[in-house]
């Protein structure tokens, strides 16, 4: 699916090819390569609304330059941590943006509530970014993956059966591996 023909919610269409990864991975893929083309949807406030909205944070954050600096820190942080692994430099950050916010609990009238709570509003995106990270890898960190085309940047939550998935998408990043066999096998026939 080209940008220009992706669903528009409410504001400009995000022209991200993978959307609707958990909090964390979303928040990774803000960046992609497109044809040998490096992309950032968080280079502009905008592109921040657009990404609040795709991620159904819009109602709850204000997509200005502190948020935008806080995503960009924290993504930096995330993907420090998807490619170098556990060490006091990439996890000492991570607990920095978590240290922004926590967890509030109570008693509403359909049953028990918790509520995220930061320190400054323009963390909250951020942190509950954070916070995902923290899920994913307590829950399925096997399951976390960085797409196995060479050229591709993005990450994704394998919910296969099988937990065999190794494409972003079949249809982008699958095809193109596809087509890159077929081409040296014909290749090598001639």
């Amino acid at each position: 699916m080209q940008p220009e023909d992706r669903p528009q919610q409410g504001g400009a269409a995000d022209p991200r090819p993978l959307v609707g990864e958990p909090l964390a991975l979303d928040l990774l893929n803000t960046r992609w390569n497109e044809d040998g083309v490096r992309y950032d949807l968080l280079e502009s406030v905008d592109g921040l609304a657009i990404w609040l909205r795709s991620a159904g944070l819009d109602d709850r954050a204000v997509a200005d330059e502190a948020t935008l600096e806080a995503a960009l820190e924290t993504r930096g942080t995330l993907l420090g941590l998807m490619e170098k692994g556990s060490s006091p430099e990439t996890v000492d950050p991570l607990n920095r943006v978590l240290e922004h916010g926590a967890l509030h609990y109570r008693l509403g009238l359909d049953g028990p509530e918790n509520r995220p709570q930061t320190d400054d509003v323009v963390w909250l995106p951020s942190w509950l970014a954070a916070v995902d990270y923290l899920r994913l890898m307590t829950d399925s960190p096997d399951r976390v993956k960085p797409c196995a085309h060479p050229n591709c940047v993005l990450y994704f939550h394998d919910t296969t059966k099988n937990g065999t998935r190794r494409w972003c998408s079949m249809a982008i990043c699958g095809n193109r591996a596809k087509a890159a066999r077929h081409y040296e096998r014909v290749k090598g026939e001639r």
